[in-house]
């Protein structure tokens, strides 16, 4: 894919999906243009312990990280790790791009931007409110209604239970408006042996919107 992805981390819990999701699309040669929302922050700090600033933030901390659960890796996992280290170097030298969530003043807020898409992972309710009411008060919610105005690919990803029939009012009209309404459901259906299983399911079906899913996950009629 050659057009840039924008990536948008709020302030629901589900950092590990957004964790993930960054660093597959380093693999996969993805330029991406990223912000982080003062919520979206504390969340991957209470979550996965990641300390960031989001003004500033130390992005390689960040696509370094391991989930707090793993335990060290197997010998055998080395050359895979020293690949996936390379590819994460090449990411954040070249093909990632960080802004601010105040600043509007970024390619991403206008329409003359050409991009892929927009993933908002995880999307909190505000955020889902915001876009759904056009009514930004940050630079995420402003490149979502970019996204929409625009005809492109905007998939928000959820991530609470139960919904009120305010958040359900706020989904149906962001998927009238064009929107793809992802909320973060893993499946059990594709032999699930870790968590590190249900966080790929969930990314796989994102990264399928931009046909870049490929090789995350056992699919459903695939040989067993």
């Amino acid at each position: 894919m050659t057009a840039p992805l924008v990536v948008a981390i709020t302030g629901a819990s589900g950092a590990p999906y957004a964790l993930r999701l960054l660093q597959v699309l380093a693999t996969r040669r993805q330029s991406v243009h990223l912000v982080i929302s003062p919520s979206g922050a504390a969340v991957l700090r209470e979550e996965l312990g990641i300390t960031l600033d989001p003004a500033r933030p130390d992005l390689r901390s960040l696509l370094g990280a391991r989930y707090p659960w793993q335990t060290a890796r197997e010998p055998d996992a080395a050359a895979e790790d020293t690949k996936a280290e390379e590819a994460i170097e090449e990411f954040l030298q070249h093909r990632l791009h960080y802004h601010q969530h105040t600043n509007y003043f970024t390619p991403i807020a206008s329409g003359s931007f050409l991009t892929a898409g927009m993933i908002i992972c995880p999307c909190s309710g505000s955020t889902l409110a915001g876009i759904a009411h056009a009514h930004a008060s940050n630079l995420i919610q402003r490149a979502a209604e970019v996204h929409l105005k625009e005809r492109r690919r905007l998939v928000v990803v959820p991530r609470e239970t139960p919904l009120s029939s305010l958040q359900l009012e706020n989904m149906h009209r962001l998927s009238g408006a064009g929107a793809v309404i992802l909320p973060a459901m893993p499946g059990w259906y594709h032999g699930v042996q870790s968590l590190e299983d249900l966080i790929d399911f969930v990314v796989a079906r994102i990264l399928d919107q931009f046909g870049l899913g490929e090789g995350l996950m056992q699919r459903w009629g695939a040989t067993r």
